[in-house]
């Protein structure tokens, strides 16, 4: 099992954008963290953090992708659900597959009474309507009926894998948001979520100057001026 998530990084990560996460990543040089184009199933249950858990899938092999095999208590995927960590986040690579649902309603479920924190996948998922009124965080690039060995095959989890063309290792930090999913790596996650919490504070009042008809001459990017006027902003807030 990957690392824990400490109380303050918890109580940050639920707070802090992804947006900003990524761009401080950006300053300490990784580039590569972003997974883009997939978006929550339910709208309403946008925000998404834990410590990855990860399953890989291959493209389907019709003698070994059937419905008994799946019902497996060692199959890869029945094992994943059965036994991730609660507060952990699924996250899964569908090798490309866009056919077949990486999981429906029943196996989110079941996810959800363990205790899980969410599925990131760069796949599809089966069963939207009944996951869009799920309170479970649930990650996916669209939707498709048939079930996942329709296509593809659990080979294993808890290895590298590859989701939506970002290298992901079990114990990194996934947190995701309505702009998406960032995988962070946990020796970097304390000193990047800070930094992108003061980010978010520094934007919104930069925002707040804008709407107020400041130009974005010296006001973003912001200037030593904008930024002392800034610090005395958070003063007067407390």
């Amino acid at each position: 099992m990957g690392p824990t998530i400490d109380a303050v990084l918890a109580d940050d990560l639920a707070k802090v954008s992804t947006a900003s996460v990524t761009a401080q990543l950006i300053k300490r040089g990784m580039r590569t963290r972003a997974i883009s184009n997939i978006a929550p199933v339910n709208p309403d249950t946008p925000r998404l953090f834990g410590v990855a858990h990860t399953l890989r899938y291959i493209p389907m092999r019709e003698d070994l992708a059937t419905g008994a095999r799946m019902a497996a208590p060692d199959h890869p995927q029945r094992r994943t659900i059965e036994t991730a960590a609660p507060g952990s986040v699924i996250v899964v690579d569908t090798h490309g597959a866009d056919v077949s649902g990486t999981f429906g309603d029943i196996l989110i479920a079941r996810m959800r009474v363990r205790g899980l924190a969410g599925v990131v996948s760069d796949g599809p998922m089966r069963d939207v309507a009944e996951l869009r009124r799920m309170a479970f965080p649930v990650f996916a690039r669209g939707n498709a009926a048939p079930p996942s060995y329709a296509s593809m095959l659990a080979v294993d989890a808890q290895v590298p894998v590859s989701c939506g063309g970002v290298a992901v290792f079990p114990g990194d930090v996934v947190l995701g948001d309505a702009d998406g999913v960032v995988v962070i790596p946990p020796e970097l996650a304390t000193d990047v979520v800070r930094d992108a919490l003061e980010q978010d504070r520094l934007e919104a009042f930069i925002r707040r100057r804008v709407e107020a008809g400041a130009s974005i001459i010296g006001t973003y990017p912001p200037t030593d001026e904008t930024r002392a006027a800034y610090q005395s902003w958070l003063k007067s807030q407390g």
